[in-house]
């Protein structure tokens, strides 16, 4: 499986451009997916040195990508001198992610198991099923 994971709030806590404290057994799960034969692409918004300083921490930590910011190690810029921003993953682990970012242990688990959130039983709500509570006001204590 191909799997896209950004950087930043994914892997390490945002402190971009700075590089934050690791999330939580981030590296060791992306290591494990590797282990596991997963092609893992890092996918991030950032470029130039601050996107090879990330590429750095993590490979300093042991996590090597198959591709960075691209579908495949060779790619190159197409002759209008960008990429397409349009990428080919089967999944994408995000901390933008619709519902936000599970922990890596459920990440790895998910994977290995291929669940999804529905099987997880977090795919069948409505959004009526989660509006917050109306706010009480001060005449109708």
């Amino acid at each position: 499986m191909t799997i896209a994971v950004d950087f930043d709030g994914t892997i390490v806590e945002h402190k971009y451009p700075k590089i934050g404290d690791e999330v939580p057994f981030a590296t060791d799960t992306l290591k494990m997916l590797i282990k596991d034969g997963h092609r893992l692409i890092m996918w991030s918004v950032r470029e130039g040195d601050l996107l090879q300083e990330a590429v750095d921490w993590c490979h300093a930590r042991g996590v090597d990508f198959w591709a960075v910011n691209k579908d495949y190690p060779e790619e190159e810029k197409d002759k209008n001198n960008h990429f397409s921003r349009k990428l080919k993953a089967d999944m994408f682990i995000d901390d933008r992610n619709f519902g936000g970012l599970p922990d890596w242990g459920t990440i790895y688990q998910m994977i290995t198991h291929h669940e999804t959130w529905e099987s997880r039983g977090f795919g069948h709500h409505s959004f009526e099923e989660h509006k917050p509570p109306k706010k009480k006001h001060w005449w109708s204590l």
